[in-house]
């Protein structure tokens, strides 16, 4: 699977309550959840998020295990998360809901806001097609290659289901 979109540059340590504010977690429509999502960063960042590749440093999705932040994430239209480093429980929070996160060392420092990206799930290759480089990312076991092309994990669960 391949995405490609633009980058939005976070930088280290960006954690869930940033992602998505504790006031909003009782919002229960996903994409009224989108409408804030890193309003702790910047109040304007949702409105620019769509078709986006967010690159970010280390330790990216810290903090608060909730599934709210990856979830206001995709339903901004967020295409894909490359990274660092990534918390673990939102690596696989993110995967279950259908969105890709990659781990890139050195990559916050090799882009900049608004270079164009394309990300190949499969291979794990990272190319900036702004500035005509290439990097490696880590890439992704079949079986969370098969959850994102399904749609996440419970969609994943069905198709399985229906082929028994």
């Amino acid at each position: 699977m391949m995405i490609s979109g633009r980058v939005i540059k976070l930088g280290d340590n960006v954690n869930t309550d940033v992602i998505c504010p504790g006031k909003y977690l009782v919002i229960t429509d996903p994409l009224e959840l989108a409408k804030h999502a890193c309003e702790g960063i910047d109040s304007s960042l949702a409105k620019r998020l769509s078709g986006t590749i967010i690159v970010a440093g280390k330790n990216f999705g810290c903090g608060s295990s909730r599934e709210h932040s990856p979830l206001a994430l995709k339903y901004a239209g967020v295409k894909g998360i490359l990274v660092e480093s990534s918390a673990r429980i939102f690596f696989r929070n993110s995967i279950n809901i259908g969105l890709p996160v990659l781990e890139c060392s050195g990559i916050l420092n090799s882009v900049e806001e608004g270079d164009l990206l394309e990300l190949n799930l499969e291979t794990g290759l990272v190319t900036n097609q702004s500035r005509e480089m290439t990097f490696t990312a880590s890439k992704l076991p079949r079986f969370l290659q098969d959850i994102l092309d399904n749609g996440g994990l419970i969609e994943h669960l069905k198709k399985k289901r229906r082929q028994k």
